[in-house]
């Protein structure tokens, strides 16, 4: 499929002006013939809105799940991870900035059909497919497809995303999935206007659509970056909200900043900060908040809320021991552990990173 082309996208509509409207984030970019979304992947060609990205890749690689981070997904398991290009975010610290800003087509190099992509992860011995690097929201039509192509073989697919969708798009996309890892950048207005041009009332929504709508597993990242989200009191501002709204047992993985992209002024995250801020969520009422870019077992130990018992025992993407049974539940006192845990996939313990292709 040529990139000047591309598939037929949905979620738009005309308007009196004569340009096209896309329906698919809130930014609504309204396009006359050649141009292109905010987006960059989403382009005018005559009458119609392309998704020039379909069935292109900025590349393949097989993971941990616990990389995505999906701690409460079968863990120890091993995915086919999946990404293209562009954004509907412009995160100053973005960490994947070489394809979430691109503006070249010729960073989707690798071409991924759909039923091809779903063979390749099962040929792999990959539980599924995960959509990640930049936002599947913004190859949402491609993604949704290849969730299904995933089921037919048996096989299961996950998001990684921002969230920052229209409601009924969100509703498809998310739907699809069978998991999905959220990034709750803050827990203020001001920062997400400042730091990420989009707005953190429309990502509640979305994550309270979801909950309500989907049967989609769920998990929330938020990296934490010194001086502008860090505050214990802003953190248990924002795992209170969690807690209320999508539920005490929704996961919250508080991940270490370090200078990317336009945000290279400020330090890494300390850990003493990450700790307390983990301290300040779980007071907060929520049972399974992880840290993650720290040094490997530190703060990414799945202990049973029942009887403390540490169940899932990681070291860095590593599953290093394992006391659940084939049913997902404590071995020490047989309390059921939320998330899409049954069956256990204990052959995929120490998955390793690697690139693969489809060619």
């Amino acid at each position: 499929m040529s990139p000047d082309h591309g598939a037929p996208a949905r979620w738009w509509h005309p308007v009196d002006d004569g340009r096209l409207q896309c329906d698919l984030c809130p930014r609504h970019c309204r396009l006359r013939e050649g141009q292109h979304g905010f987006c960059f992947v989403r382009r005018r060609s005559q009458d119609r809105i392309v998704l020039t990205a379909y069935g292109r890749s900025t590349g393949l690689c097989l993971d941990p799940v616990e990389k995505k981070p999906l701690y409460h997904v079968h863990p120890g398991s091993s995915v086919l991870s999946l990404g293209t290009a562009g954004c509907n975010l412009a995160c100053r610290f973005c960490q994947n900035w070489e394809i979430s800003t691109a503006r070249r087509t010729e960073v989707l190099s690798e071409q991924a059909p759909v039923a091809q992509v779903a063979a390749l992860a099962r040929g792999l011995g990959a539980r599924g497919v995960a959509l990640t690097y930049n936002d599947p929201v913004v190859f949402a039509e491609y993604a949704i497809d290849i969730a299904s192509a995933c089921h037919d073989l048996g096989l299961e697919a996950y998001a990684v995303s921002v969230a920052w969708v229209c409601r009924e798009p969100g509703r498809e996309l998310f739907g699809a999935v069978d998991a999905a890892n959220i990034d709750l950048k803050a827990f203020t207005e001001e920062f997400y206007r400042r730091l990420t041009g989009a707005r953190l009332r429309d990502v509640l929504a979305t994550l309270v659509d979801l909950r309500a709508a989907t049967t989609t597993w769920l998990e929330l990242t938020t990296l934490l970056v010194p001086g502008l989200n860090d505050s214990p009191q802003e953190v248990g501002a924002l795992a209170s909200w969690v807690a209320r709204e999508l539920g005490e047992d929704t996961p919250l993985h508080l991940t270490a900043f370090h200078p990317a992209h336009r945000m290279r002024d400020r330090p890494p995250t300390a850990l003493s900060v990450l700790e307390r801020a983990r301290a300040s969520a779980l007071e907060a009422g929520l049972r399974f908040v992880y840290l993650g870019n720290v040094p490997p077992g530190t703060g990414s130990t799945t202990s049973c809320p029942g009887c403390g018992t540490p169940v899932v025992e990681r070291h860095g993407y590593t599953v290093s021991a394992y006391r659940l049974d084939g049913r997902g539940r404590c071995q020490g006192c047989g309390l059921g552990l939320p998330g899409v845990l049954d069956p256990a996939d204990p052959g995929g313990f120490g998955n390793a990173r690697r690139r693969v292709s489809l060619g």
